[in-house]
């Protein structure tokens, strides 16, 4: 992982947002509103192509990377000093981030699209490797057969195996949050949100069964500080499903006395999915999700 860069400097010296992408925020004009998405997605990629995961980028930007996540996703709006110290830290121009396209650009896929996972060898050697074998079972030989690299080849770039299950862990958390952020936005009151977190959360864990599996199976094998790092991550997510069975529990449209512990059963039976889900099986994962959204009401005890 690359370095983060220092702290943003004062803002006398930062480059200031073509006029097009300012807008009015109140009395201040501070605001980047123009085209969200776009904005987002390609922050998204200037991120990516800087070696970047999104915590580390949301530490070095002083936001949480729930915020972090949602400017990616299009869903919050971004100051022009933000995307000026944004450019910096990936080492791109602000006018390549704010700049209107000059054609239509390529339509972003949703949180329920799933395209094949694409990993740099090393990496999609190391998610095979501990699947089958699992972190411990699994040599950095192993590995490197898999990724069709030497084995010097692949210590050059990767020291050790515990820099591959980190960076495997952190894409897997990156993308589940992005994706529990889009689905929870979508949703108009606790009860929509809820179903579409579960939605979320089920077509995750078959469509990336194999990341969901080495998320519950490999957290143990973590060395600190990732180990805490990485379950703060998992917190966020269950804590997304957390307040909104809460809040429909208040409202009286869950009728669980028991919200906490229903929430918490909910998001298991998910993240479980890896363990017996199979691509070669006779349920899609689309068909999957939509039972576990009716299991996680009738675990909540929704009146619908």
């Amino acid at each position: 992982m690359k370095p983060i860069p220092p702290p943003p400097v004062p803002a006398a010296s930062r480059v200031p947002p073509p006029a097009a992408t300012r807008a009015t925020a109140g009395a201040t004009g501070r605001t980047v509103t123009a085209d969200r998405g776009r904005l987002g997605a390609r922050l998204r990629t200037a991120r990516r192509a800087a070696g970047l995961e999104i915590r580390d980028t949301a530490d070095a930007l002083g936001v949480s990377v729930g915020t972090w996540s949602a400017v990616e996703n299009g869903r919050t709006r971004i100051t022009p000093d933000r995307v000026a110290a944004a450019a910096r830290l990936f080492g791109a121009e602000v006018d390549s981030l704010t700049e209107p396209a000059a054609t239509p650009e390529p339509t972003v896929g949703t949180w329920r699209d799933f395209p094949p996972l694409d990993l740099p060898p090393p990496l999609a050697g190391a998610l095979s490797a501990f699947v089958e074998l699992g972190y411990h079972g699994a040599t950095i030989r192993d590995i490197a057969q898999r990724a069709r690299l030497s084995v010097p080849g692949l210590y050059h770039h990767w020291p050790t195996k515990q820099h591959l299950l980190v960076a495997l862990l952190d894409r897997t958390m990156e993308e589940l949050l992005t994706r529990a952020e889009a689905a929870r936005a979508e949703g108009d009151g606790p009860v929509e949100r809820f179903g579409l977190l579960v939605e979320c959360l089920a077509l995750f864990h078959t469509h990336r069964r194999e990341l969901g599996f080495i998320g519950a199976s490999e957290m143990r094998s973590l060395d600190e500080p990732d180990r805490s790092r990485i379950a703060a991550l998992r917190v966020d997510v269950q804590r997304m499903v957390d307040v909104e069975v809460r809040e429909a529990k208040r409202r009286g449209l869950f009728g669980t006395p028991l919200p906490h512990e229903a929430s918490r059963a909910v998001v298991t039976m998910c993240t479980a999915l890896p363990t017996w889900w199979s691509p070669t099986g006779p349920t899609p994962p689309a068909t999957v999700a939509q039972q576990y959204v009716q299991f996680a009401l009738d675990l909540v005890r929704s009146a619908r």
